[in-house]
């Protein structure tokens, strides 16, 4: 049998990709280590993930990004010492500098390479993330059931009810006007608050390529001039990201809510931080396709107050549930909705006495 021709310079459609395509493919962060434990590679997850592009890690090395008594520089000896691979689970890996990230470290040998090491970390951050996503969608799933029903069932009478009340003012002395102003201010707080569920039965948008940072600066104005008017913003954006495929009003509620929650939660004249990045490299399991997906996009809104108390901190996104007194714990959870209904995911960390809400959305595909 002949073999096709192919004419010159057609690439054959299952030929092997190019071996550096293939490293700078693979979604968990891998240093190459020499011999002598200098970088000979680094893929672009470990740039990422170590916040130093290759030429750095090649030219400066790798050890002095972690304290003395780290436990990557104590898994890379022994790995070395032993002539074989080691891999331990679930470590807080600490930066020089303070960050902290819970990973699993894996260092393997090369057969036929003496003294050769691969260095891999898999970030229990990003692992989590499927996860989370799942048992937020879930929670928003339940809370558009709630909402639905509630406001079918609640929010008719309560129309009823205030239109009663005030008939009756008019036949009343005043301790039965200081009653019905009672009824009518309390039927009132339940119809804002059923209004506020009633944004989890919302039929999806239509979506659009959205830039960011506008959505994020008609965020802060909002808030400088209502209820975030006594604190301090602080913006660090990367100019460069491109468009997020978005509904531009469910994005903006979205991030007031965060916002708001940023400044219930931070005390007299703190700052609030809003920052953009693009994080090259980060894939993660769509729960609903069951395919990887990239969310390079990421948003952070950071706080200087004391964080969730440690018995809510995982279920921060359920609904009704809140760490502020008085709160209806809705806020959160329409966030975890809105932002999974865009494909991303959000979750929470504390790092250095600062409460981090990061939001991670994919791209607008191009031509969109």
């Amino acid at each position: 049998m002949s073999e096709i021709a192919l004419s010159a310079g057609t690439p054959r459609q299952d030929a092997l990709p190019h071996p550096n395509d293939i490293w700078n493919a693979l979604p968990a962060p891998m240093l190459l280590l020499r011999p002598h434990g200098g970088v000979a590679l680094a893929n672009s997850a470990a740039e990422t993930f170590l916040n130093h592009s290759q030429s750095f890690l090649m030219e400066r090395g790798w050890e002095g990004l972690f304290p003395e008594d780290s436990p990557v520089r104590s898994l890379v000896a022994e790995a070395r010492a032993q002539r074989s691979g080691i891999a331990a689970y679930d470590l807080l890996v600490e930066f020089i500098g303070g960050r902290r990230v819970r990973s699993d470290v894996l260092v393997g040998t090369l057969p036929d390479s003496e003294g050769w090491l691969a260095l891999s970390f898999q970030p229990r951050a990003v692992t989590s993330l499927v996860d989370r996503q799942k048992g937020q969608q879930g929670a928003a799933r339940s809370a558009v059931g709630v909402a639905a029903m509630l406001a079918h069932e609640i929010k008719n009478p309560l129309s009823g009810i205030r239109g009663a009340a005030q008939l009756l003012e008019s036949a009343l002395d005043a301790d039965g006007l200081e009653l019905t102003t009672l009824i009518i201010t309390e039927v009132e707080r339940v119809r804002v608050l059923i209004d506020r569920m009633e944004g989890f039965t919302n039929s999806p948008r239509p979506m659009t390529p959205e830039n960011i940072h506008a959505v994020l600066s008609h965020v802060r104005r909002v808030a400088e001039t209502g209820f975030g008017r006594a604190l301090k913003f602080r913006e660090r954006y990367d100019p460069s990201l491109p468009y997020v495929l978005g509904d531009r009003d469910s994005l903006v509620q979205a991030f007031l809510n965060l916002v708001k929650n940023a400044v219930e939660a931070s005390p007299p004249e703190a700052v609030v931080t809003i920052t953009t990045a693009f994080r090259q490299g980060l894939r993660v399991r769509s729960p609903a396709s069951g395919a990887r997906v990239s969310l390079p996009l990421e948003v952070c809104i950071i706080d200087e107050g004391d964080g969730p108390a440690a018995h809510i901190a995982d279920h921060l996104f359920e609904p009704f549930v809140s760490a502020r007194r008085g709160g209806t714990g809705l806020g959160l959870a329409l966030v975890a909705k809105v932002v999974g209904d865009h494909g991303g995911i959000v979750e929470h960390e504390r790092r250095q006495g600062r409460t981090i809400f990061r939001v991670l959305l994919p791209l607008a595909p191009a031509g969109a």
